[in-house]
């Protein structure tokens, strides 16, 4: 029989605190700076998943079996996303910031966040397209190792491929979206060539570090389920890897516009979410 789900309370909070506390102590992984609501419902799917009564009891478990950890981070981090998601960030990606980023005789993207590679691989279409892919080196970072596991595998479900492709020619394809994949047995498989210049590497944006001068910054859809301080903090290390002139992309209902990074940053293209570092003496507020 399926648990019943967590009640709220002031007692199942201090739960949830414990178990966010025992997650980090013991296995280094840092929610305790997410978005409360999310947290609940993550942190009851993760007791609900591995049949546990109460998070004290997952809590129990998760401190002597390391076994259910990939299971637990499975059901606390977001893996949903599509290819070109939100077309008019790649429409605009592809007229108003590929143009500069021609500029640059080599280029480093960094997709934060990169869920089961999507993202990773619209970006690499495009670029491919561009003519810019061969000069870039991809950075595709997860906090879920699975999740990256399957970017780095690049194999969906074939029922995915009518909303890929429409996505696709929405966001500006100048081909066909099956020059870059072969489709066998229910499944749709993205060339090994569109990873052949990606680094895929676990990164967690509460606790790791930057670790790379980059021209462009694409992190979408995953600001929401962070608390405020916990933004700032992924906007700050956005701020340090980005080069002079360098692009940041977040998803459609992200900003930096309340953040105290925004100083580092002008507005390229705000409605497509799109900001430009700058230096911050030269601030124009985004």
């Amino acid at each position: 029989m399926t648990p019943a789900p967590i009640a709220a309370g002031p007692a199942e909070g201090i739960e949830l605190d414990l178990f966010l506390e025992a997650l980090h102590r013991r296995w280094h992984y840092d929610f305790r700076s997410y978005s409360r609501a999310s947290l609940v419902r993550r942190a009851d799917l993760a007791r609900e998943r591995l049949g546990c009564k109460t998070l004290s009891d997952l809590q129990g478990r998760l401190l002597r079996d390391g076994s259910i950890l990939p299971d637990v981070i499975d059901a606390m981090t977001v893996q949903v996303s599509e290819l070109f998601r939100d077309p008019d960030y790649y429409l605009a990606l592809r007229c108003n910031v590929i143009p500069y980023l021609r500029t640059f005789p080599s280029l480093k993207v960094w997709v934060a966040g990169c869920a089961e590679g999507e993202e990773l691989y619209s970006l690499a279409i495009l670029f491919r397209e561009e003519g810019l892919f061969d000069r870039t080196l991809f950075y595709a970072t997860e906090i879920n190792g699975r999740a990256l596991a399957h970017a780095e595998a690049g194999v969906y479900p074939i029922d995915r491929l009518p909303s890929f492709s429409r996505n696709y020619q929405q966001a500006g394809g100048t081909g066909s979206l099956a020059d870059h994949y072969t489709a066998a047995y229910g499944r749709v498989a993205f060339d090994r060539s569109l990873r052949e210049r990606t680094v895929f590497t676990e990164h967690n944006l509460a606790t790791d570090q930057v670790f790379s001068e980059v021209h462009l910054v694409s992190c979408r859809n995953v600001l929401i389920y962070f608390d405020t301080p916990l933004q700032d903090r992924a906007l700050g290390l956005f701020a340090e890897s980005l080069a002079r002139d360098g692009f940041l992309g977040l998803g459609s209902h992200e900003t930096l516009r309340f953040s105290p990074h925004a100083r580092c940053f002008a507005a390229f293209d705000e409605p497509a979410r799109i900001w430009r570092r700058i230096a911050a003496d030269e601030s124009i507020h985004a």
